[in-house]
């Protein structure tokens, strides 16, 4: 299953499918020789990949939208497009009240979205590209599912991390994937002003 893994998202390459989840190539070598690995690391950078099957070894590898993304003006189809970056402009929606959707979009698995916007950075590579859109749904502190990736707006930043619990109960980790360049930081529970659980992301095709 591991193989298989790395075959198909680093052409069978094990050091770069270490990078990918963030851990050393002995760490790699090591799972293989054990036939084991992280299933939750595995889950959190590996796009698309089919929980059912990294659990149980059954069905597809790889879960993908079963329909291809349209988009529609029918504000009452979809769910609604925000042409604002989150970590730039991602204020206007709900502070403007003449901000509009800018269009609907309609991609089956993602029903659950509040909203879809673009995305600008490169800390979440390779799961979220820069120029990716993403699908977002609002929650709170106590929905955080830990090691899931959230859209935070703080008191002074929007950031998009992986959160987990801080050794002070007072502070939140916000973890990047991409650790080249993006360091893992604390911030307290009292700056977040909002929480969106991101839901998955897909590369802008309109």
């Amino acid at each position: 299953m591991l193989k298989a893994l790395i075959h198909h998202y680093t052409e069978g390459n094990k050091a770069k499918f270490a990078k990918l989840l963030g851990v050393s190539l002995q760490t790699i070598s090591a799972w293989i020789a054990r036939s084991t690995f992280d299933s939750e690391l595995i889950y959190t950078n590996c796009r698309y990949i089919n929980a059912e099957w990294l659990l149980t070894g059954e069905g597809d590898m790889l879960k993908a939208p079963t329909q291809e993304p349209t988009i529609t003006n029918n504000p009452a189809i979809g769910t609604p497009y925000y042409d604002v970056d989150f970590l730039g402009g991602f204020n206007e929606i709900f502070n403007s009240q003449t901000t509009v959707p800018a269009t609907n979009i309609i991609i089956k698995g993602f029903e659950k979205a509040d909203l879809w916007c673009n995305v600008t950075g490169h800390s979440m590579e390779p799961q979220i590209n820069h120029g990716d859109i993403i699908a977002l749904r609002r929650c709170t502190l106590d929905d955080i599912q830990y090691g899931e990736i959230c859209a935070v707006v703080l008191n002074t930043i929007r950031t998009i991390k992986i959160l987990r619990r801080a050794d002070d109960p007072s502070l939140l980790r916000f973890v990047p994937i991409n650790r080249e360049g993006f360091d893992e930081q604390e911030f307290p529970l009292s700056r977040i002003l909002y929480i969106y659980e991101v839901i998955g992301s897909i590369s802008k095709f309109f």
